[in-house]
C-alpha cells in the first residue's frame, strides 16, 4: 500500500508541477511557487471544511450553506468550524463556488483575494490565530508578474485554478497523504528549479528519513519534536511518519524566511496536523529563543534539523554569552560560523531522556578555537555526543560538500564512555543534479548505530580515551580507516617482464635497420 501511495503521489505532484512550468512564463519558480503552493491549499482547507460539514449535518439534512443562513444553527456551525478546522469559509468563498464563477465568466482575482483574506481575519482573536497569521502574504494577486490589469491577472489565476480542479487530491481519504506527499514532492521540485536559495526551505528526503531514523529508533511516540531552522517541516513530519504509532504530541518549530515559515504551517496542515499540536515561530533562533512556557525553557524529547551551514553568526557579540543557551559552554562560536551555536541552543532544550539528530558540515568535527572548546564542553562536560556519521557529497541542492550527522543523546545507555564513529560517504547513487542515498544505504547506516560495534571500514566505537588522545577532533579519518591497501608489487616477475619487453623492442629496431637498408636510407638510431 505505502508503494501504491508513492507512485499516485509522484505522479500528482508531476502533474501540478506541468501545471506551474505551463503558466509561469518568464516567472522565476520560486516566486511561482507562492501561488501554485498557494491555491492548492486553499483547495484543500475549503474541501476539507466541505467534507467536515457535510459529515456533521448529514442527519440533520441540510446544507453547511443552509446552515448559516439559519438563526438556529448559524453560531453553532461557526463555532464548530473554530473549534476543529480553525478558520472559517463561507459558502460563496468556496473553492467550488470560486470555480463556478470562472466557469460562468464572473470571476476575477480580487473575488480570491477576498476569499483568502476572509479566511485569516475569521482566525484573529482565536486560538488558531497564530498558526493562520499571514499564510497567503506570499500570494501577492496584486503583482505585475501575474499581469498588469486585473483582467490579465483574473485569466492567469483562473487558468491555474481550472488545472487544479480537474485533478484528484483525495483529500477524505486520511488513510493515504496523496495529496500531503505530493505537496513535499512539488516543494522540492520548486528548490531544484530555484538556484542555490533554495535548501532553504527544503531537505533531501534521503537525509530527512535518516535523521528521523536515528532520532527515533526505538520509540513508539514522543510527547513533543522540534526543529529549530525548521524549512518547510519537511524534518518534523518524517519524525511522526518513523515513530511506530506515528503519534507526536505536539510539533515546535522556529523558521527564520518568513515565506519558508509559511510554507511550514501549510505543510503541517496538508498533512492533517490540527492546529493546536503545532506551535511555529517566525523568529532568528539564535538571537531568540521562543520555547519558553510559564517562564521555563520547554524540554523537547525529538530534536531535529538542517541549519544553514557555516551562516552568519547573529548571536556573536558579547552581551549573548550571557544567554543560558550558550553561557554553559563559556564561549560563542565564530562570527561567520554559526554552526556550533545552534548545536548549543538544541542541547539546551534537550528533555531528560531527549535526542537530536543534526546535519552539519564536516567543519565542525575539527576547526579549532571557539568550535573546539564548544566540542570538548559537549563531549567532556555535557557527554551528550553518541554518533557522528559521515554521508557523501552532493546530497542537497546549493551544496556539494560532505555532511555529516551529529547524533546527540542525554541519556546514553551505557555507551557514556564512547562514541560511534560511521563512514557512510561512500554509500550512495549517483544521480543527475544530486546524489541521493538509497533505502539500503540508510538501512546500513541505522543498523551499524544500533548494533554499535566496529565494522572493517565502516564503523567504529571509539572509547574517551581516544578521543582525549586526538584532542577532542572528530575527523573520522581519525578513527574509521577506509584505504584501501596497496597491492604487492613482485620485483622478479616486473624484472622478467621488463627484461621480455626490453627483447621485443631489439627485435623490432632490427627489423626496421633491415627496411631501412633496402630502400638506401640511414637508420636514424
Amino acid at each position: 500500500m505505502e508503494q501504491e501511495v508513492k507512485q499516485k503521489s509522484d505522479e500528482l505532484a508531476k502533474q501540478l508541477w506541468a501545471i506551474a512550468n505551463e503558466f509561469r512564463g518568464n516567472m522565476d519558480a520560486s516566486e511561482f511557487k507562492n501561488y501554485i503552493l498557494g491555491l492548492i491549499f486553499y483547495r484543500y482547507l475549503s474541501e476539507k471544511t466541505e467534507d467536515y460539514m457535510n459529515e456533521l449535518l448529514k442527519d440533520d439534512e441540510i446544507t453547511y450553506e443552509e446552515a448559516l443562513k439559519s438563526s438556529d444553527y448559524a453560531e453553532i456551525v461557526k463555532g464548530w468550524s473554530m473549534d476543529h478546522l480553525g478558520y472559517i469559509i463561507l459558502p460563496e468563498q468556496m473553492w467550488g463556488a470560486l470555480i463556478e464563477r470562472i466557469k460562468d465568466g464572473a470571476f476575477t482575482v480580487e473575488d480570491l483575494e477576498k476569499a483568502v483574506n476572509a479566511l485569516s481575519a475569521s482566525t484573529i482573536g482565536h486560538d488558531s490565530e497564530a498558526a493562520f497569521r499571514g499564510l497567503f502574504n506570499d500570494m501577492n494577486l496584486k503583482a505585475d508578474h501575474l499581469g498588469r490589469e486585473v483582467s490579465e491577472r483574473s485569466e492567469l489565476i483562473s487558468k491555474v485554478m481550472l488545472k487544479i480542479n480537474d485533478l484528484s487530491f483525495n483529500a477524505k481519504d486520511t488513510s493515504f497523504d496523496y495529496l500531503g506527499t505530493a505537496y513535499m514532492i512539488l516543494i522540492g521540485l520548486f528548490q531544484s528549479g530555484a538556484g542555490k536559495k533554495a535548501g532553504e526551505f527544503f531537505t533531501a528526503t534521503c537525509a530527512s528519513v535518516l535523521l528521523a531514523r536515528l532520532a527515533t529508533a526505538g520509540l513508539d511516540e514522543v510527547k513533543n519534536a522540534c526543529d529549530p531552522c525548521a524549512g518547510s517541516g519537511s524534518l518534523l513530519l518524517e519524525v511522526k511518519n518513523n515513530l511506530s504509532r506515528h503519534k507526536v504530541g505536539h510539533f515546535y518549530s522556529q523558521e527564520l524566511n518568513s515565506t519558508t515559515y509559511n510554507l511550514n504551517r501549510m505543510n503541517m496542515l496538508l498533512h492533517g496536523v490540527p492546529y493546536k499540536q503545532f506551535t511555529a515561530y517566525n523568529d532568528d533562533t539564535l538571537r531568540k529563543d521562543h520555547f519558553y512556557e510559564n517562564g521555563m525553557p520547554v524540554p523537547f524529547d525529538i530534536q531535529v534539523s538542517n541549519p544553514p551551514y557555516s551562516a552568519t553568526n547573529t548571536a556573536a557579540d558579547a552581551s549573548f554569552l550571557d544567554d543560558p543557551r550558550y553561557s554553559s559552554a563559556g564561549v560563542l562560536a565564530p562570527k561567520t560560523k554559526a554552526d556550533m551555536q545552534f548545536v548549543e541552543h538544541m542541547v539546551f532544550h534537550m528533555a531528560e531522556d531527549g535526542r537530536i539528530a543534526v546535519l552539519l558540515p564536516h567543519g565542525v568535527l575539527f576547526r579549532g578555537a571557539a568550535e573546539g572548546k564548544i566540542r570538548k564542553w559537549l563531549i567532556e562536560s555535557q557527554n551528550v555526543l553518541d554518533a557522528v556519521i559521515g554521508l557523501p557529497a552532493n546530497l542537497f541542492h546549493g551544496t556539494s560538500i560532505p555532511v555529516a550527522v551529529l547524533v546527540f543523546k542525554k541519556k546514553r545507555n551505557g555507551n557514556s564512555g564512547n562514541i560511534l564513529f560511521i563512514d557512510a560517504s561512500r554509500d550512495f547513487e549517483k544521480g543527475k543534479d544530486q546524489n541521493v542515498l538509497r533505502d539500503q544505504d540508510i538501512d546500513r547506516i541505522v543498523s551499524a548505530y544500533i548494533a554499535r560495534e566496529d565494522i572493517e571500514k565502516y564503523a567504529h566505537v571509539a572509547p574517551m580515551s581516544e578521543i582525549i588522545e586526538n584532542d577532542y577532533n572528530l575527523n573520522i579519518p581519525r578513527y574509521v580507516d577506509t584505504s584501501e591497501k596497496e597491492e604487492e608489487i613482485d620485483l622478479e616477475a616486473l624484472t622478467e617482464e621488463m627484461a621480455k619487453t626490453d627483447t621485443e623492442i631489439a627485435q623490432v629496431e632490427e627489423q626496421l635497420k633491415q627496411s631501412f637498408e633496402q630502400l638506401g636510407l640511414e637508420f636514424p638510431f
